[in-house]
């Protein structure tokens, strides 16, 4: 039972890096490393009852509160699904964190 109230309290997790949604902005990785990904749904089309992202943006950003917003932004491109924007940042995340970027 423990361990199940532990997962509950990290929320969920991909990869070994947290992913939380807020509306339409889905955040990947932790606000205490140096880098997150940011992902903004910016289409979707209904497949039977649900909506299915279409047109996704994603963004890596530094997590430096100290840095300017315009250099926020390290890296970004768009996708058109949900899946290959997953892919892409994830790879992008682990390069960064890596410091292979």
């Amino acid at each position: 039972m423990s361990e199940m109230n532990n997962a509950a309290s990290k929320g969920l997790v991909y990869k070994n890096h947290p992913l939380r949604r807020v509306g339409n902005m889905i955040y990947y990785g932790s606000m205490a490393d140096k880098y997150i990904i940011l992902m903004q749904v910016k289409e979707t089309k209904k497949v039977d009852d649900m909506d299915v992202a279409t047109r996704v943006s994603i963004q890596l950003q530094l997590t430096d509160p100290a840095v300017k917003s315009r250099d926020v932004v390290v890296k970004k491109s768009e996708k058109d699904s949900l899946y290959a924007a997953m892919d892409v940042g994830c790879v992008w995340l682990e390069r960064a964190l890596a410091g292979k970027l």
